[in-house]
């Protein structure tokens, strides 16, 4: 499997910048590109108070319809951050999008203290099988706690994707994440994240990632503009739990309703949360 990480600078609230970006990555993409994993919200940027409600689109939105065209005529799929609204709520969401359609979506469940006042966090963590391997999603301060990542490889997840939006000075801390989510539960943990300067001062870190089943860096970016495509061999999955398995010989279950869709999701549902 080959999955693109694009990581790229964004600006906030410029929804049209931020989707030509996208667009023409996704024209430009290698021809054996399964995958292209874009930043955090990479495509509305961050946006909140009064400049949210103006951005922010619902799934069915434009901005997606945009992306989902794209997808279907190169005939590869995309993961992608965007401010959601929804019900009259807005959400820091990402997507999985492929040439069907999206085949799953996630709500940023544990939101960094300055989204807390504009965004509602999200109630799952959801997993989907897509070209036979299982994929969940996380976005940016949720790989900092572990429990995030043990949902998903309790729904069975084999490759976490992460949209990150991380900040000087944080960087080391979800490099550091990224390699013990992976290890701790023997899985792939993919994450992407943005670079430059945002409106309000932030110098995002860079840093995206690949990481195998066993905590090793397959990839490793810097702080600038970059694309690089990574093969992810599917067989060190088997050859990670091969000795031992971290899933079978734990002793404590996160708690949650668990549920199974005809189409081959499976979610964990924890709640509203504050």
């Amino acid at each position: 499997m080959n999955i693109e990480l694009v990581q790229l600078a964004g600006r906030d609230g410029d929804t049209a910048y931020n989707l030509s970006r996208t667009l023409n990555a996704i024209a430009t993409c290698a021809g054996d590109t399964d995958l292209l994993v874009f930043p955090e919200t990479h495509l509305t940027g961050f946006v909140g108070g009064q400049q949210l409600a103006q951005v922010a689109e619902p799934l069915t939105g434009p901005t997606l319809k945009a992306v989902l065209q794209a997808v279907r005529e190169r005939d590869v799929s995309v993961v992608v951050g965007i401010a959601e609204a929804h019900n009259g709520r807005f959400y820091n969401t990402s997507v999985l999008v492929t040439p069907e359609g999206i085949a799953l979506q996630y709500r940023k469940t544990h939101l960094w203290p300055t989204e807390r006042g504009d965004f509602c966090p999200g109630d799952r963590f959801t997993t989907v099988l897509w070209r036979g391997i299982r994929v969940g999603l996380l976005i940016c301060y949720d790989i900092e706690l572990p429990e995030t990542g043990r949902a998903l490889a309790q729904l069975g997840a084999q490759l976490i994707i992460v949209t990150n939006g991380n900040m000087d000075p944080y960087g080391p801390v979800h490099r550091t994440a990224l390699l013990a989510r992976a290890q701790e539960n023997q899985m792939f943990a993919v994450m992407v994240n943005r670079v430059g300067a945002g409106d309000d001062g932030l110098v995002f870190a860079g840093g995206s990632m690949a990481v195998d089943p066993f905590g090793r860096v397959l990839f490793e970016a810097g702080r600038d503009e970059s694309r690089q495509v990574v093969e992810l061999d599917l067989e060190q999955l088997k050859a990670a739990r091969r000795e031992y398995d971290y899933l079978k010989d734990r002793r404590l279950l996160l708690s949650g309703e668990q549920l199974e869709h005809a189409d081959g999701r499976r979610e964990l549902l924890i709640g509203a949360g504050k």
